[in-house]
């Protein structure tokens, strides 16, 4: 069986108070990107008392920047293997292509794919709901990738509600510096903002220039002026709205079409020149089911 754990981006991320477990109450709208994805293909492997592992892992494209065992696949089938005894031994081949420190939940992509195949070719029948409870241990962006339609999120992330957003036809450009951010830099300097709970459920409906907000990045665009830049240069090509996507370091440009192709012109010298940091340029169609 073969999937293609896609990226997301945020439509702006309000980071709202510390709860007492250490995380963080935010809110944000996940957007899914199908244009750029890992590869995993799972395919069953016939039980043998040759074979003391109970699943064999290939990798190949980007490094995976964590211990094996800290792979969120592997750990995926771990803990679907120990609450459902039908899961038998497993051959995963996986290419990774989304990038660490992109703000991109790649890995959490990766983890939800798994959880999906798993389901479908040990025929355990769980819906999305339950799903959705197996990954949520993982990760906290994990959920969203069960539904991979646009979603309104509280609580850490975890909390979804779909909602209706058309971009069909929108242009969308991503570039992620050749740097990275760790989530824990992000956090460290964040400022909360409880006053702003509730109020993204309207603005993301009146996208433009750098509004919604995404609260890292004051923080991150302090220590990573590139970032900073380029979110500027976007908008100074065209883009009716740029930001930062999650704790970063990838940054997004969406563009509507230029009749007189003003914009179009401005993009393709901004993609010039910072060619090797073009993920993708891509346009939305219709969301997938």
């Amino acid at each position: 069986m073969r999937l293609y754990p896609n990226c997301k981006i945020n439509l702006g991320l309000r980071v709202i108070r510390k709860r007492e477990d250490g995380y963080h109450d935010l809110e944000t709208i996940f957007v899914p990107i199908y244009g750029l994805h890992d590869e995993l293909e799972v395919t069953k492997t016939e039980p043998s008392s040759f074979h003391l592992s109970t699943f064999t892992f290939q990798q190949e494209g980007l490094a995976v920047d964590c211990k094996p065992e800290d792979n969120l696949i592997i750990r995926c089938y771990q803990q679907m293997a120990s609450q459902f005894p039908q899961i038998g031994p497993v051959t995963i081949r996986f290419k990774k292509n989304i990038p660490f420190g992109a703000g991109l939940g790649g890995g959490s992509s990766d983890a939800a794919h798994m959880a999906i195949a798993l389901n479908e070719l040990f025929e355990l029948g769980l819906s999305k709901e339950q799903l959705v409870n197996v990954v949520r241990p993982l990760g906290a962006d994990c959920p969203f990738f069960i539904y991979n339609t646009p979603c309104y999120a509280e609580g850490i992330g975890d909390q979804l509600t779909p909602i209706d957003l058309d971009l069909k036809g929108t242009r969308i450009v991503l570039i992620k510096p050749n740097e990275g951010v760790s989530t824990r830099e992000a956090y460290s300097g964040i400022v909360l903002h409880p006053e702003a709970s509730g109020k993204l459920l309207t603005e993301w409906k009146n996208v433009s220039g750098d509004s919604p907000v995404n609260d890292f990045e004051q923080t991150v665009f302090e220590k990573h002026p590139i970032i900073a830049d380029i979110k500027k240069r976007l908008l100074d090509a065209g883009a009716y709205y740029a930001s930062m996507s999650g704790s970063g370091s990838t940054v997004f440009g969406l563009f509507k079409d230029d009749a007189e192709g003003g914009s179009d012109a401005r993009l393709a010298l901004l993609k010039k020149e910072f060619a090797s940091m073009v993920l993708l340029d891509d346009t939305f169609g219709e969301w997938k089911s």
